[in-house]
């Protein structure tokens, strides 16, 4: 049996070196860099001679060190090569090494293009990015985050308008604010970002939640704290309330010798998240205003028979 050897000498691609970043960077670092230098050598901005030729190959390093199985698997062909397997050496064509690394008689540019297309494909055919993802806020009142709503945003976004040129367009989305949204968590809304370019796909848009300012209530998570004013005698004799809460009206019983500030738990009454919060109705005593001769006289027959002086405890 005859046995076929044939011998090459590898160029190694360093696609670290052509995204400008360490071998250790995380894939967010990765994105970035990709992004950076795409929008340098763009060939519809770039007045670089080779803008074309680098816009591919910074395309092809992408391709790569995006994807975190074909970025192992170069990773690992790099160790090889750093340890000198490829360079200057002969194979044994008959056998099996390291898996399935065979040039089959081609360079290693085409190797690593032919093996990565096979895996999902390198984009050979021109300037490709995903359009951004687009971040803005959308104000709501409690009401919506116990019961869920329907609103409409307009939002300035760009647009291509034309080699290398770019345009603000307005847009109008329909957003449904589901129950049991808490203040700074983010709606996303998928493809209606920044569109994307060469036929790639737009990005997403993010609506942060944020709550109208309302004085009776105040919200911390999912937690609701909402101030109940009662009157001097309800808080000095107890008794039963009904309380208008974001989720209907309650009665609620007072405990006797209550005073302002005290807070009566209602469990599970708060924004009705995943894990439901709690309502804390946070008692505010209001006194009645000394604004006739009857109540004057009723304030008068208080200070002297009571007699009662805060301070001195």
């Amino acid at each position: 049996m005859n046995t076929a050897f044939w011998e090459c000498t590898v160029e190694y691609k360093d696609y670290y070196q052509t995204l400008g970043v360490g071998r250790t960077a995380s894939a967010d670092d990765i994105k970035k860099a990709y992004r950076k230098q795409v929008r340098k050598y763009h060939p519809d901005v770039s007045k670089h001679k080779d803008a074309d030729a680098k816009t591919k190959e910074i395309n092809e390093a992408y391709d790569v060190l995006g994807d975190a199985d074909k970025r192992a698997a170069y990773d690992a062909r790099g160790r090889a090569y750093a340890g000198g397997q490829f360079a200057g050496e002969q194979f044994d064509s008959s056998s099996d090494w390291n898996g399935h690394f065979d040039f089959g008689g081609a360079g290693a540019d085409e190797f690593f293009a032919d093996l990565f297309a096979k895996a999902g494909g390198t984009r050979r055919g021109g300037f490709q990015m995903r359009g951004d993802d687009i971040h803005a806020a959308i104000t709501i009142d409690l009401a919506d985050a116990y019961h869920g709503a329907t609103r409409t945003v307009s939002l300035r976004v760009p647009r291509h308008a034309g080699p290398g040129r770019t345009a603000m367009a307005e847009k109008t989305l329909n957003v449904t604010i589901p129950r049991g949204v808490t203040p700074g968590q983010q709606l996303r809304l998928a493809g209606q970002g920044q569109e994307g370019h060469g036929g790639a796909g737009a990005g997403d848009l993010y609506l942060e939640i944020q709550f109208s300012p309302d004085a009776r209530y105040r919200v911390d998570g999912a937690h609701v704290y909402e101030t109940v004013p009662v009157t001097p005698w309800e808080a000095a004799l107890g008794g039963k309330v009904a309380v208008q809460t974001p989720s209907g009206t309650v009665e609620v019983a007072l405990p006797a010798g209550s005073q302002s500030g005290r807070k009566l738990r209602l469990k599970g009454k708060g924004i009705p998240a995943a894990t439901p919060g709690d309502l804390f109705l946070v008692l505010e005593v209001v006194l009645p205003p000394a604004d006739n001769d009857k109540a004057r006289a009723f304030y008068q027959a208080m200070a002297r028979d009571l007699a009662f002086n805060p301070r001195a405890a």
